[in-house]
């Protein structure tokens, strides 16, 4: 589905498809600055979101009142390697943090496959790695700040447990966060094998590739009978990344081999099936180490939209089937692989979708330009009638009563919303179709003003 021209002066997200025109943007370059323009826009009766990288794939970071981008409040703030705590800034991107810590011989003990976000971002949507012994980012979090809407701030500690766990994953609906504290391990290689592997024989053997690795991941294509498999281990082997030139070759073929495929798909749908077949077969099998976030993140430069979803692991490869079986059953053109990673059960965050249960993350994609809805509202029924819980950064269709009987925290976190947002200054229509209404009779905002409306 293709969207209209965005307006001049509008913000649009990273694939393109999402854009708002705030009536007021700003790029604060302290926490004062924050908690004053938040303070005056409550005040006025506006609404206040945050913007990072905009790697998310729906509408949570649309207003039309103020929006804030925190890339000058970033960096690498304090390090204490022997507590293995570092503090940062909400704005500072993955990358930058990656390397930064590297410096100091730390890392972060898990990652996704993208480092391009904004560490707020990452952490207040539930954005995952791999690994069945690791939980999500947000995990990771020992303490974090928050500006409220009367201005004021806040530290979440452990000495308010319910307010640090309804504000680890929170999609931003609590305050605008400013800083976190963060715990890391010291640096570690890890030992990276990919290579391709048939699909039955993937989806039979997956409890012995989940468990027996610390990292398992794999990508399969609709219609092509391999898988593409990942496995990361971590290792006391001497660094020996790949050759410069085999590491140009590869991204090559992971981006611009890749989109000409992608194009010709969105062409010629009915030749996404041939399409498949020829990319899985041009996948070379790989082995090297490297740091870390080395192996974890990958470039990634072609546009497209996503939905994932967060099942439990037990039903994966049934989920699996199901999404395969009505691929060929609706006939629908899919180019895009489907990815699967798998995370340890987490109660550290009320809304983490792996809360309480060993979880698998099956992610897809539509190329951009070509039609996703029904592809989508498939898997997402799909997904649902396996207990699923969709991503919060990603495109899904379920509304908040829905989603309220699948988070045994629900009720926790809406507590806490509606203590530290009463007026819902922090939210907009995206958040109001998720998360619901926000507020409790009888309360008001310090700062006063009328609670915010989406005009």
């Amino acid at each position: 589905m293709r969207k209209r021209n965005p307006p001049a002066g509008a913000w649009t997200n990273w694939a393109g498809d999402e854009s708002c025109a705030p009536h007021r943007a700003l790029r604060p370059g302290s926490v004062e600055e924050v908690a004053e323009a938040t303070g005056r826009a409550a005040s006025e009766g506006r609404t206040v979101r945050v913007v990072g990288a905009g790697h998310s794939f729906n509408d949570q970071v649309c207003t039309d009142g103020l929006l804030l981008n925190l890339d000058r409040i970033g960096g690498l703030r304090h390090v204490d390697a022997e507590a293995g705590l570092v503090t940062v800034g909400a704005g500072t991107r993955l990358a930058d943090l990656n390397l930064q810590l590297a410096r100091h011989g730390l890392a972060l003990p898990n990652l996704g496959d993208i480092d391009r976000q904004s560490i707020a971002g990452a952490m207040s949507t539930g954005t995952h790695g791999t690994g069945r012994k690791l939980g999500n980012l947000a995990t990771q979090i020992e303490a974090l700040d928050l500006v409220l809407a009367d201005g004021t701030t806040l530290t979440c500690t452990e000495d308010d447990p319910e307010v640090l766990r309804a504000a680890r994953v929170s999609l931003g609906a609590l305050g605008v966060i400013t800083g976190y504290t963060l715990r890391v391990v010291p640096a570690f290689a890890l030992r990276a094998e990919a290579g391709t592997m048939p699909l039955a024989r993937t989806l039979d053997r997956l409890d012995e590739l989940v468990d027996g690795n610390d990292h398992f991941e794999f990508f399969l294509f609709p219609h092509a009978g391999d898988a593409l498999v990942k496995l990361n281990n971590r290792t006391d082997e001497p660094v020996r990344p790949p050759h410069e030139l085999a590491r140009r070759i590869s991204e090559f073929a992971e981006n611009g081999v890749f989109e000409a495929a992608c194009r010709a798909g969105r062409r010629f749908p009915s030749r996404i099936p041939a399409l498949n077949r020829a990319v899985t077969r041009l996948m070379t099998p790989s082995e090297y180490v490297d740091l870390s976030h080395r192996v974890f993140a990958s470039r990634r430069s072609v546009r497209f939209t996503e939905m994932e979803w967060a099942v439990p692991r037990a039903a994966c490869v049934e989920v699996l089937r199901e999404i395969l079986r009505m691929i060929d059953r609706e006939r629908l053109d899919v180019g895009f692989p489907i990815e699967v990673r798998f995370v340890a059960p987490d109660e550290l965050s009320h809304l983490s979708p792996a809360y309480g249960r060993e979880t698998a993350y099956l992610a897809v994609h539509m190329y951009r330009g070509m039609p996703w809805e029904a592809y989508f509202r498939g898997v997402q029924d799909i997904a649902l009638a396996f207990g699923g819980r969709p991503h919060w950064g990603k495109r899904h269709l379920v509304e908040a009563d829905e989603l309220a009987a699948r988070y045994p925290a629900w009720d926790r976190f809406q507590a806490v919303r509606a203590r530290l947002d009463p007026r819902g200054t922090f939210t907009n229509a995206h958040l109001r179709r998720v998360l619901g209404p926000v507020g409790v009779p009888g309360t008001t905002v310090a700062a006063g003003g009328p609670a915010p409306k989406e005009r």
